[in-house]
């Protein structure tokens, strides 16, 4: 009988042939055929076209059977392979070709560039933050009583979070309708452009201007995908206000290998006197944004420290937790401030627009309304920095995915976890479920984890359940079955070189650590690695049949069996008072969890 280090190396339950499920129906709606039925439908709506330019948001033409998940599959065929995204990485050498391309792909849609003006958009890039940024801004515009659309990426759970409108993911019905008139559009021009389609990204950009010119917004806050300045969202010629959250090292392979690189790749969504805010940043990254801004004329200012806003109600309180959510809120403060000044909703003068001195002048911090308070204290962002209680297990979710985020990460993680078990009635063991994918250095990531005292490490991929569930929303065809596996494994071996090195905080008893008959591990006190082939047999085998919402779903009936040296493993989970969970690394990852843990996060 293997040992349990032995098994630790490969997986601990044996993987599905339906690992990664597969929507026949996509197939069924692709090629020629597909642009034919439109055809058909067209000639039976009595002359309405799918190609005029805002269709009716009270109808639309959609074939039989044509429902949600057959837009998802049909979605998920726009998917770049592997293969493809490196063909992208290529022609990177010619990057003003992407914004052409994503002109013309708009254009078929049946829109133009200029159409974009009338959105009133704000315009967030950044490394870490710029969502959290974006999720501040709208509600605090919100909660002004103005329509909001919000475009972000990636989705935890749904595609259609991507797109929300006053603050929730478009409806399946209203997502179905409007992905079949562009999609339509699209499909019938191709022949005329070579056969192209736009990409996965792409096309989720263009839905979404569609959708919120559709739905008539006041206002939308669109975050970047990737970068900047040649990200598909920048064909943005009149934003409102733009704004750079912090920045930092990632995506390295398309944005370049230096901070000040990837900063003027940032810095290209400024605009000609079209103010921009960014919150304190290297030197360096500083120094190549204010170059940026003086080249495009466009004026820059640093945010204040959010303890610099005076207030009448003491402390200024955030509804998403962790000292790095600070920045943030004061950037979001700073931009949903000068959209209202835009729309003359404040008495306030427009700051100058002379950039003056050796670097960026500082935003002058001001009395925020008691609106803009309330907006900051309701912002939920799901994902990120999140505290879940199911029953006796706490889950901690974050999606943090580069260094400099994980260093929040495993700040907030200890300040909450210590808070936690100072209120529990018993023991807790820890556990972390961890993934990292494309090119970020989980080993780095894992080392600052360490810390975290953990006494169990768990690793998987980004594969929602062994069993074939037919959730297109969370498909991935970027990347191999075989490659997210191996990356597991790797993980482990990393986390098992790095698991002695840290140090019990003040007040935290050292992990506790089952050693069954053949273990052998590393010198020193660490937690035990196990590798699991998808994020619910992790899930289910973390909580031990004690989280209420895991046993009520039934998701028991689909656990794939465990190996029993495993299952033994895992008694000091059984026994201890209560269980915390942190899952990081990967918003794909806590993504998948919420699917299984949150039954509120798969709306209707």
């Amino acid at each position: 009988m293997k040992g349990p280090a032995q098994s630790g190396r490969g997986f601990l339950c044996s993987p599905s042939p339906g690992m990664v499920c597969c929507c026949s129906r996509m197939w069924r709606l692709r090629g020629s055929g597909f642009a034919a039925l439109f055809r058909q439908q067209k000639q039976a709506s009595n002359g309405a076209t799918l190609l005029s330019k805002y269709s009716s948001t009270k109808t639309a033409p959609q074939l039989p059977g044509m429902e949600y998940q057959d837009a998802i599959c049909t979605l998920n065929t726009l998917q770049t392979n592997a293969s493809a995204l490196e063909q992208v990485r290529r022609e990177r050498g010619n990057p003003q070709f992407q914004l052409v391309a994503m002109r013309s792909f708009l254009e078929r849609a049946g829109l133009v560039v200029e159409d974009l003006d009338n959105l009133n958009i704000i315009h967030v890039t950044g490394t870490k933050g710029k969502g959290s940024t974006c999720a501040f801004t709208e509600q605090i515009l919100r909660s002004y009583g103005f329509r909001t659309g919000f475009y972000s990426s990636p989705h935890l759970v749904e595609v259609r979070e991507r797109i929300r409108i006053n603050g929730q993911p478009i409806g399946k019905q209203l997502f179905t309708k409007y992905f079949w008139q562009i999609y339509g559009r699209l499909d019938e021009t191709k022949e005329a452009h070579s056969g192209s389609m736009p990409a996965y990204f792409r096309f989720l950009t263009i839905l979404a201007f569609h959708i919120f010119l559709q739905e008539k917004v006041d206002l939308a806050v669109v975050e970047v995908g990737i970068g900047g300045a040649y990200d598909c969202t920048n064909i943005i010629k009149k934003p409102w206000v733009c704004a750079v959250s912090s920045l930092g090292i990632d995506h390295t392979q398309i944005l370049g290998d230096t901070i000040e690189k990837i900063a003027w790749q940032k810095g290209g969504i400024f605009k000609p006197e079209v103010p921009a805010f960014t919150v304190k940043q290297p030197e360096e990254s500083m120094a190549v944004l204010k170059q940026r801004a003086t080249e495009i004329e466009c004026p820059l200012w640093v945010c204040p420290e959010l303890e610099d806003y005076q207030t009448d109600c003491g402390p200024l309180q955030l509804g998403l937790a962790g000292q790095h959510q600070r920045s943030n809120a004061s950037l979001a403060l700073q931009l949903s401030h000068t959209w209202l000044q835009r729309r003359r909703l404040q008495n306030q003068n427009f700051p100058s627009t002379t950039l003056e001195g050796p670097g960026v002048p500082l935003a002058t911090p001001f009395t925020p309304s008691p609106i803009m308070t309330k907006g900051l204290a309701d912002t939920v962002w799901a994902g990120r920095t999140q505290t879940l209680k199911n029953g006796e297990v706490t889950y901690f979710l974050d999606g943090a995915h580069t260094t400099r985020s994980m260093q929040a990460c495993v700040s907030w993680f200890q300040e909450a976890a210590v808070r936690c078990e100072r209120n529990a009635s018993g023991p807790v063991a820890r556990v972390l479920v961890f993934n990292a994918t494309g090119e970020r250095d989980s080993a780095a990531m894992l080392k600052l984890l360490v810390q975290c005292q953990f006494d169990f490490a768990v690793f998987c991929p980004n594969i929602t359940e062994a069993i074939a569930s037919c959730n297109a929303d969370q498909q991935n065809f970027n990347v191999s079955v075989e490659n997210m596996l191996r990356r597991c494994l790797d993980n482990e071996r990393s986390w098992r070189r790095h698991h002695g090195a840290g140090d019990s905080p003040p007040g935290r008893r050292g992990p506790l650590l089952i050693r069954d008959a053949g273990l052998s591990p590393a010198p020193g006190r660490g937690a035990e690695a196990l590798v699991f082939p998808c994020i619910l047999s992790a899930l289910q085998w973390a909580a031990q049949g004690r989280d209420p919402v895991l046993l009520s779903r039934d998701a028991d009936k689909r656990e794939a069996p465990v190996k029993p040296s495993v299952a033994a493993k895992a008694a000091l989970l059984r026994e201890v008072r209560e269980i915390h969970v942190l899952v990081t690394g990967s918003l794909h990852l806590v993504g998948g969890a919420l699917k299984h843990l949150d039954p509120s996060s798969c709306s209707k």
